[in-house]
């Protein structure tokens, strides 16, 4: 089943997908339907078909935004760290998110990398879960692009204000439920910068999946439906390469996990 908040012309609503037909869900968007303990099946709750209805961003409003970094071996390898044995997080703010094919835009003179990832829309409230009350506690499953301004990002050995600047991390275009995707089934997530692939990795090489996280995060914070948590990029930084490659004013970020969607961004630099 595919969730969204969609933009028609009567204004946005969350929506689920009947076929090929968006159909509006009793809320302003995907954040507050969540948060109001949406009944078992989204299509029972479904009213009229929405016409002219587009994917927007689909969690306007999460409660917590919670990132992993170091998650897949290839990228961990690529820093020069061991393999973690706990995650490494952080956090972002609901208005560092945009939506799926908003113009990224940002002052000139950054050092602007991809970091295309899967991110986790959680579905019930979590506190000190284990890992297969964290699992079934799921929502869904959407794409996200944690883009990073690297030269902020490194002036000190805290990540934060490299990670979160406003509307600068894409995400949706829509939120897939677990019955129709699987991470430990393997979920291949791409990034392409100008139609150049950058990243390609798969989810089974995770070293902490997403029922791992929640349960950790859990640990030390309540999640409650809607939060979002970013699992972390494969390897293909720009940072990384020899010499490091970032972002210029015009390129195109598609970011991709088939199954679930793409994201198409532009990147825009401007005072």
């Amino acid at each position: 089943m595919q969730l969204a908040t969609v933009a028609h012309p009567a204004g946005t609503s969350a929506a689920v997908l009947d076929g090929q037909t968006w159909r509006a869900l009793p809320a302003p968007d995907l954040s507050a339907y969540l948060a109001a303990g949406p009944p078992a099946s989204a299509l029972a709750a479904a009213g009229p078909a929405l016409p002219g209805a587009v994917p927007v961003l689909p969690l306007p409003a999460p409660r917590k935004v919670i990132c992993c970094g170091l998650n897949y071996a290839e990228h961990i390898r690529e820093t020069g760290r061991e393999l973690p044995t706990h995650p490494t997080l952080f956090t972002k703010f609901a208005d560092s998110l945009a939506g799926p094919e908003a113009d990224l835009v940002l002052p000139p003179g950054l050092q602007v990398d991809w970091e295309a990832e899967l991110a986790v829309v959680v579905g019930a409230t979590l506190r000190r879960a284990d890992r297969s009350t964290a699992l079934a506690g799921i929502a869904g499953y959407t794409v996200a692009n944690d883009i990073s301004v690297r030269d902020w990002q490194y002036r000190t050995l805290e990540w934060f204000q490299g990670k979160a600047w406003d509307a600068a991390t894409p995400v949706g275009p829509v939120v897939v439920t677990p019955e129709e995707v699987d991470p430990a089934a393997g979920l291949e997530v791409i990034c392409r910068v100008n139609g150049e692939q950058v990243q390609r990795d798969n989810t089974r090489t995770l070293v902490f999946d997403p029922a791992d996280l929640l349960a950790y995060i859990s640990t030390f914070t309540v999640l409650r439906p809607g939060d979002l948590v970013l699992t972390g990029t494969p390897g293909g930084i720009g940072a990384a390469r020899q010499p490091p490659r970032f972002l210029a004013d015009g390129d195109l970020v598609e970011t991709e996990i088939p199954g679930i969607g793409r994201l198409c961004n532009t990147v825009r630099f401007t005072n």
